[in-house]
């Protein structure tokens, strides 16, 4: 598991720079502001979830799920919702990692 760093958006663009996806998963900071991107690849679609542990009453509130197709891309926010008690940031987990890469952007 990686632990992602946030990339700050200047006013005059960013060309963000990508990590590769980590197997076991990645963390990532969360908060107003910041995104995930993740790009895939591959030849064949992957899942993207990005964990939400919190609840409302007793009922869990769902994760963030998204299927990015072969060669496609997908934007997550990265709100507070997502924040790991434990950790302070969001776990990220992934289907598979072939050819995924990722990168934690910060706007202005």
């Amino acid at each position: 598991m990686a632990i992602l760093s946030a990339q700050r958006l200047p006013l005059g663009g960013l060309q963000p720079t990508f990590a590769a996806a980590a197997g076991g998963g990645d963390q990532s900071p969360c908060g107003e502001k910041l995104f995930l991107l993740v790009r895939n690849g591959d030849a064949t679609s992957k899942t993207v979830t990005v964990a939400t542990p919190g609840t409302v009453g007793d009922l869990p509130v769902a994760d963030a799920e998204q299927t990015i197709p072969a060669s496609g891309s997908a934007m997550f926010p990265l709100k507070a919702v997502f924040r790991d008690p434990t950790t302070g940031r969001a776990a990220i987990t992934y289907s598979a990692v072939t050819s995924v890469t990722v990168a934690v952007v910060q706007l202005p």
